[in-house]
C-alpha cells in the first residue's frame, strides 16, 4: 500500500481499514486528504486481501466538512480553479460509492458537511448515539453539490429537502430514522456493530457482492420496461456460469459451506 499522510490504510483479516487520521482539525477535509481517499479506496478496490472496507476516524469527530486553511485558499480562485478543485472531491466521493468491495462507514463523532457525503457514498454506515450530522452548507452561502447525489439516495428526497436546506443539525437517532445511517448504537458497542456486518460480508462472495453493488447503482432509477427485464434476465444467467456461482449452488446442495467462506 502506499504511504499517506492523512489517513491511515491497514489491511489484515481480510478487512481494509481506512482511517482519517487529522483529528486536530476534526479530520476536515484538504486537498492532501481528498486525493489520499481516492488512491486508498482504488488500491483496496484492487487489493485480493481486503473483502471488506471498514471507513473510520481517528479522534472526536468523523469529519468536520473544509479545512479552514482550504477554504481560504478557495475563496481567491478563479471559476476554472474552482471547478478543478470541486472535481477532485466529486471524484474521491465516486470512487468511494464506486468501490466494488463493500464499505463499512464507521461513525464515532459528528459529521459536518462534505463528511456526510463520505458516510452517504458508502454501503452500510453504523453510527454511536454521540454522532451528529449536519449538511451545514447554505448557513456559508454553498450548495451541498458534490455530495448531494449521494446523501439524497441515502435519506431519500424528502428529507434532503428539509436538511439540506435548513442545515439544521440532527441526531444519530434522526439519521436512523431517516435512513441516513443502518444502525445506532452506544460507543463502546460501535466496534462489535461494525465487526457484525464485517463478518457478514466475509461470509459472502465478493464477485456477487460486487455485481450486486453494480445491479443496485444500474437499476435503482432505471424504468421497469422490457430492456430491463432483458437485462437482469442475463445478470443472472451470466452469474450463474462463473465459479464462484457454481461453487455457491454446489454448497447449498450438497449441504457444506462454500469454498470462500470454509
Amino acid at each position: 500500500m502506499s504511504a499517506y499522510e492523512t489517513i491511515q490504510v491497514v489491511v489484515a483479516d481480510g478487512v481494509g481499514t481506512v482511517t482519517l487520521d487529522r483529528p486536530e482539525v476534526r479530520n476536515a477535509f484538504s486537498e492532501t486528504m481528498i486525493g489520499e481517499l481516492t488512491c486508498a479506496f482504488i488500491e483496496l478496490g484492487r487489493n485480493e486481501h481486503a473483502k471488506v472496507i471498514v471507513l473510520a476516524a481517528a479522534g472526536k469527530a468523523f469529519c468536520a466538512g473544509a479545512d479552514l486553511n482550504w477554504m481560504k485558499r478557495m475563496s481567491g480562485y478563479s471559476d476554472t480553479e474552482n471547478r478543478a478543485d470541486a472535481l477532485l472531491l466529486a471524484r474521491m466521493l465516486k470512487t468511494i460509492h464506486d468501490c466494488p468491495k463493500p464499505v463499512v462507514a464507521r461513525v464515532q463523532g459528528d459529521v459536518y458537511a462534505g463528511g456526510t457525503g463520505l458516510v452517504a457514498a458508502s454501503d452500510i454506515a453504523v453510527a454511536s448515539r454521540e454522532a451528529g450530522f449536519c449538511l451545514s452548507e447554505t448557513r456559508l452561502g454553498l450548495i451541498p453539490a458534490t455530495i448531494g447525489p449521494y446523501v439524497i439516495r441515502a435519506m431519500g428526497e424528502r428529507a434532503a429537502r428539509r436538511y439540506m436546506v435548513t442545515a439544521e443539525r440532527f441526531d444519530a437517532v434522526e439519521a436512523l430514522r431517516i435512513g441516513f445511517v443502518h444502525e445506532v448504537v452506544d460507543v463502546d458497542g460501535l466496534d462489535a456493530a461494525v465487526m457484525c456486518f464485517v463478518d457478514v460480508l466475509k461470509a459472502n462472495s465478493s464477485n456477487a457482492m460486487q455485481e450486486t453493488k453494480r445491479l443496485i447503482r444500474d437499476v435503482a432509477t432505471a424504468p421497469l420496461d422490457e430492456a430491463l427485464v432483458e437485462d437482469t434476465a442475463g445478470r443472472i444467467a451470466a452469474i450463474r456460469a462463473t465459479d464462484e456461482g457454481r461453487e455457491g449452488i454446489r454448497s447449498f446442495l450438497e449441504k457444506r459451506k462454500p469454498s470462500w467462506a470454509a
